[in-house]
């Protein structure tokens, strides 16, 4: 049986030298009966979204040198790691896979979040494609899966955020554990999924993987889940950001939900879930490190960690703020109201304010949902926005802690709880 399950984002494998390095951490595990979740490589969703928008938004050759630059991006990994004793079937796999995403990108008539979800999850199929081949070059026999084919949405799915059908997807996977073969690793996509026919495939939201490393292990009654990251477990702050950064070595699955609701972004905000259902420990762990003591998440109730302030910003939010035209009060029908519409949008609020004639909530900047927002509330509420902001939140705030951070910005939004303080800073 498949007991634990190890998923590794794109830093990860961002090249040859990184997959050189999972490669070495898998060969340590191989005979613990594993499963890895594996994202796309490096950056390349983003190329990917880079390509999709030149195809749809100008015209085809624009979008083909853009593509050609993901192409040119994984061939360089791929003669790092196998030079010129590529196996020829390997090679015309990958080119059918780029061949296969250059026919979606033409379908620009499709509503986006359908394109989206049919090129952008060729990162993962590509990535997991170069990895499975070098595995078993390495004498680490791997079973390459599908995920599209394990991880099935409801029957109408929500596009680029998709929920699975828990009761399909678990008959599914659960099959692996009948499967399985000791001592064979097995191998799968983050982040993506397909519908119940077999025809399309999903996205679970950006980031998702750690999301499928959850499922997997939930459908599987999996002892552990490894989340392998390039810092040395989950920190109470971005290095990148702030100075003097500590590790949490140990919190309950509450904590672990809290800090993603507000925008940690070493776990994806629905990961814990279906971990704490079966109650599956959860590790974050250094790739670049991995002989450091990990962070554990699983059920206890430890508190020493309250004494610990995390800090949490949020880039690029866009702060709406909407009022009723004829200054009625922010009343339980228009709040019913609002959040219906943002619910339809899959528009989720990152920080929610209300006062008598005002609710105000920022969220990720997408212009698209915007005016998609704007339209709909248009006709009953006065709708204002500002742009290009950040939130900053403190869990576990003690005074002045917010001063460093916040001189010199100005704060638009200002809310507190005992345990947490919220700032919205142009």
């Amino acid at each position: 049986m498949i007991q634990k399950i190890h998923k590794f984002g794109g830093a990860s494998v961002k090249d040859a030298g990184a997959v050189r390095n999972l490669a070495h951490i898998v060969g340590q595990h191989k005979d613990e009966d594993i499963l890895l979740v594996v994202s796309a490589m490096g950056k390349t969703t983003n190329m990917l979204e880079k390509v999709l928008a030149d195809f749809r938004e100008h015209d085809g050759n624009l979008g083909m040198e853009a593509l050609q630059d993901v192409i040119a991006y994984h061939d360089g990994i791929i003669n790092d790691l196998f030079g010129e004793d590529a196996n020829p079937a390997f090679g015309e796999s990958i080119a059918t896979l780029f061949i296969e995403l250059w026919e979606k990108l033409q379908q620009t008539d499709a509503p986006y979040d359908y394109q989206y979800d049919q090129t952008v999850s060729y990162g993962e199929l590509i990535s997991t494609s170069i990895i499975h081949e070098y595995l078993n070059k390495c004498d680490i026999p791997t079973r390459w899966l599908d995920a599209r084919k394990y991880v099935i949405t409801d029957i109408e799915p929500t596009f680029r955020a998709a929920n699975p059908d828990w009761d399909e997807t678990r008959l599914r996977i659960g099959k692996l554990n009948d499967e399985h073969i000791r001592g064979l690793v097995c191998l799968t996509q983050g982040f993506i999924g397909g519908t119940p026919d077999g025809k399309h495939s999903v996205t679970l939201g950006r980031e998702g993987s750690d999301f499928t490393a959850a499922i997997f292990a939930n459908c599987l009654d999996a002892e552990e889940v490894t989340i392998w990251k390039d810092v040395d477990g989950l920190l109470n702050a971005d290095p990148k950001r702030f100075a003097n950064t500590v590790q949490l070595p140990h919190i309950p699955y509450s904590e672990a939900i809290e800090l993603a609701f507000y925008g940690a972004t070493i776990i994806h905000p629905k990961t814990i879930k279906p971990l704490q259902n079966k109650g599956i420990t959860l590790k974050v762990q250094s790739f670049l490190h991995p002989d450091h003591e990990p962070t554990l998440i699983d059920g206890s109730h430890r508190k020493n960690d309250e004494s610990i302030p995390s800090y949490i910003v949020k880039d690029n939010q866009t702060l709406v703020s909407i009022s009723p035209r004829d200054y009625s009060f922010m009343d339980e029908r228009n709040l019913k109201t609002i959040f219906a519409v943002c619910a339809d949008l899959n528009v989720h609020a990152n920080m929610i304010q209300t006062s008598a004639l005002m609710l105000s909530f920022c969220f990720d900047s997408d212009k698209t949902k915007l005016k998609q927002l704007m339209t709909c509330l248009k006709e009953s509420f006065s709708v204002k926005y500002n742009e290009g902001l950040q939130l900053f939140t403190i869990r576990h705030y003690q005074d002045g802690l917010e001063h460093d951070f916040i001189q010199g910005k100005k704060v638009l939004v200002k809310q507190g709880s005992r345990s947490t303080m919220q700032y919205v800073l142009s």
